[in-house]
């Protein structure tokens, strides 16, 4: 869920008794400066280029069933992420299968991936490696750009209101059911990418359904899963740790985490005129809310593996798939084949994703 939170540090300019950064002559960085200018309004005049046509062409799929609109959608994210130089480095394996009703139907079970958040380029990299459906703060809908691409993504909004939770929550219970996979930020907000705020629980209501008690109205649950059809959570940790090919040090992270007060506009060219980074997802093993006695405990074992994998690539390591709580034969595994094979590999391709296990 994309989101902002003030910031209670101020930033400050370096003291003007300091030199220059960089011991290079004014005419090299002047040089600098301008290339990336050059560089980063080319890649906004891509992204131009690209959103109408890609999000038209979505918007026609939405009439196709099927599983070719998730598909395309992971299509548009990964164009996205060449455009503004976004490589992506995978480490394990993605839980679940592209869904579909179809998939439901086999018995293949949904998937709820839940990540850390430190950005609006979060969407962008989780977009391209996950199949799909992000559920995000409402104001996002008002976006410009991001906001129409979200909509055509069928991307769910929510508004927090105790007046509309129940709705909401049986919005995305009977997404899951028809065939989706869904994208939770269960921190609540975005930060500076230096730690993993703690998750809310609350996030974890869609997996772990409360049970009813004896004599109580079934009614009191108007949407549930079909008996061993509930969710699977799948913990993520994504990091951003290269920058122009050189490991990110702390006074980088700017560059990519979006927090506090700042301005989207800006945060976008800032990042456009860079000309390579790189993105580490760590995809752990799944979690099966079943074999946990409450939701909190749920949260907490889902946080501790994101928190210890970001931990792990903040520290510039090759990053460690932790081990889940599940059974394996509950994993949905299906073979691709045809169009929907082609499309799976533009996405990668066009991120430049590796996938390492």
């Amino acid at each position: 869920m994309i989101s902002r939170r003030r910031s209670a540090q101020g930033h400050t300019a370096p003291p003007t008794g300091f030199g220059p950064l960089c011991p290079l002559p004014a005419w090299v960085e002047a040089l600098c400066k301008l290339s990336g200018q050059i560089r980063g309004a080319l890649r906004l005049g891509g992204v131009i280029f690209w959103v109408p046509l890609s999000v038209g062409f979505e918007a026609c799929l939405l009439l196709v069933p099927g599983t070719p609109k998730i598909r395309w959608t992971r299509v548009i994210w990964g164009v996205l992420c060449k455009l503004l130089g976004l490589r992506i480095r995978v480490v394990g394996q993605r839980a679940g299968t592209v869904g579909g009703p179809k998939a439901r139907q086999r018995g293949e079970r949904p998937v709820i991936y839940i990540s850390n958040h430190s950005s609006w380029i979060d969407v962008l990299i989780l977009g391209t490696i996950l199949p799909s459906v992000f559920v995000a703060k409402g104001d996002i809908e008002k976006w410009p750009v991001m906001g129409l691409i979200s909509k055509i993504g069928r991307t769910i909004f929510v508004s927090r209101q105790r007046s509309t939770t129940g709705r909401e929550r049986d919005e995305m219970i009977n997404r899951m059911v028809m065939g989706d996979n869904l994208v939770l930020f269960p921190e609540g907000t975005s930060s500076d990418g230096s730690r993993v705020l703690p998750f809310m629980s609350a996030f974890f209501a869609i997996a772990k359904l409360p049970k009813l008690r004896d004599g109580m109205d079934p009614a009191l649950l108007p949407v549930s899963y079909e008996p061993g059809m509930a969710p699977l959570i799948q913990p993520i940790s994504l990091v951003y740790d290269r920058l122009e090919g050189l490991p990110l040090h702390r006074l980088r992270r700017p560059v990519f985490a979006w927090y506090g007060d700042m301005d989207l506009g800006p945060h976008l060219w800032q990042l456009v005129q860079w000309k390579e980074s790189r993105a580490t997802v760590i995809l752990h093993e799944p979690l099966d809310p079943e074999l946990f006695p409450s939701r909190k405990a749920l949260a907490q074992a889902a946080w501790n593996a994101v928190a210890q994998g970001a931990a792990e690539l903040r520290q510039n390591n090759p990053g460690t798939v932790l081990p889940g709580k599940y059974d394996p034969a509950e994993l949905p595994h299906n073979k691709v084949r045809g169009l929907a094979r082609v499309l799976d590999r533009i996405g990668a391709a066009f991120a430049s994703c590796k996938n390492r296990h």
